[in-house]
């Protein structure tokens, strides 16, 4: 399976195959058509305190990352996720923030695939 990790604001393409959003929030001003998400695993996403921690707290991306490593390792919902995704042969993984370098849904790629 290929797991690929994209900006739920890009217009969806046939090469994304199966669509999932990675947030706990749906991103704002975006229709669910638009989306074209078929799976919103919102439960795989930062714990509400965490997301808040990072974007409204100050809390460094290195900290975030070693906290959001934590809460997928004793996260039932991952493993619900990786039997979701089994099935497809190209998953994409969507995010909504602006950093394409510094987001959950990288380090949840690594997490499935790892």
């Amino acid at each position: 399976m290929e797991l690929r990790v994209k900006r739920v604001y890009e217009p969806a393409t046939p090469d994304d195959g199966w669509r999932v959003l990675v947030d706990r929030l749906w991103p704002r001003g975006l229709t669910k058509e638009r989306a074209a998400v078929d799976l919103w695993a919102k439960d795989a996403a930062p714990s509400t305190e965490l997301r808040k921690a990072y974007h409204h707290d100050g809390l460094d991306w290195a900290e975030f990352a070693e906290a959001y490593r934590a809460e997928v390792a004793g996260n039932p919902a991952i493993a619900d996720l990786r039997a979701a995704i089994a099935g497809h042969d190209v998953v994409t993984l969507l995010y909504g923030v602006h950093d394409p370098d510094r987001n959950h849904a990288l380090l949840l790629r690594e997490a499935l695939l790892g």
